[in-house]
């Protein structure tokens, strides 16, 4: 196996990943070249917005080709085009035979939340010390455990269990934290995302669980919860604003995550109207945040 990369201004990755296709590429995929630096870009939106752009302002193209010679021509053939101008061949090398699966399979471990509680790749078998476990395999829909802001949230649910209650997971993505409130106690969750791929893996996540729970898209959320989970990000998160306050019941709690030490001012700021936001956990950077309603 072959990778040819490229380096490409915005306006050139879809005409350059377009002929890579059409070169019988194996596969081509996309990156920021500047991430991981102070030029790194962000791509997310506002939630029903379209993001603020459709691409890095410079792009690492990699395509993968069965051979030596087939990358080559693909490489000489795409320095001939017009649509190549502004772009360059930065690189071209075999990539080493892998057991892809259980080279990804390795990445995953099992994930402490609280000594007894276990996020629990389905390859794994659980610790000995785990009495409350989730089963949860990477996939499309952020939520592993592996970050920070969903162990903060997941830590927090295991140490105010929601028995009895009415529960709202908003921006689900894997159904991780709705899972984890049906595991200590919820019995009427509503989890839902903007993403319909979010919701499916949610769905086939709570089946493995044996959590019962009702995902959805975000008109799916009716009424007040006695708790109420969002792990976003910081910006969606002031906007939603009034629309996650006014569905807590009086006397419940507000979750907030996906927030960084430093935009704790500007959250308190948004939710003032509306809550009395204070930091509860913090971890590598990230911070969550809670209040009573």
């Amino acid at each position: 196996m072959f990778e040819l990369r490229l380096l490409c201004p915005q306006d050139r990755v879809d005409a350059v990943s377009d002929a890579l296709e059409a070169l019988d590429a194996l596969s081509v995929s996309v990156e920021d070249a500047d991430a991981q630096t102070d030029a790194e870009q962000a791509l997310f939106g506002e939630p029903g917005m379209p993001p603020p752009r459709d691409g890095w302002n410079r792009s690492r193209v990699l395509a993968l080709f069965g051979t030596e010679a087939a990358a080559g021509e693909a490489a000489g053939l795409l320095q001939a085009q017009d649509f190549f101008e502004g772009c360059q061949l930065a690189g071209m090398g075999e990539i080493a035979g892998q057991d892809w699966v259980r080279l990804t399979q390795s990445q995953f471990a099992p994930v402490q939340i609280t000594p007894q509680f276990w996020i629990v790749p389905t390859w794994h078998e659980p610790p000995a010390q785990a009495t409350q476990v989730i089963r949860l395999d990477p996939g499309l829909a952020f939520g592993t455990g592996t970050h920070p802001t969903t162990r903060m949230c997941l830590r927090w649910i295991a140490r105010h269990p929601s028995v009895g209650q009415r529960v709202l997971d908003y921006g689900c993505g894997s159904g991780i934290l709705a899972i984890g409130a049906a595991k200590f106690g919820a019995t009427d969750i509503d989890a839902v995302d903007i993403d319909e791929a979010a919701v499916r893996s949610t769905e086939a996540n709570a089946q493995a669980n044996h959590a019962i729970l009702s995902a959805g898209l975000p008109d799916r959320a009716l009424g007040q919860y006695q708790t109420v989970l969002a792990n976003i990000l910081a910006s969606p998160l002031k906007v939603l604003a009034p629309l996650l306050c006014g569905h807590v019941a009086a006397g419940g709690s507000l979750v907030l995550a996906g927030i960084l030490e430093r935009q704790a001012d500007e959250l308190k700021l948004a939710y003032a109207p509306h809550a009395k936001l204070e930091v509860s956990d913090i971890e590598d950077g990230w911070i969550l945040m809670t209040a009573r309603l």
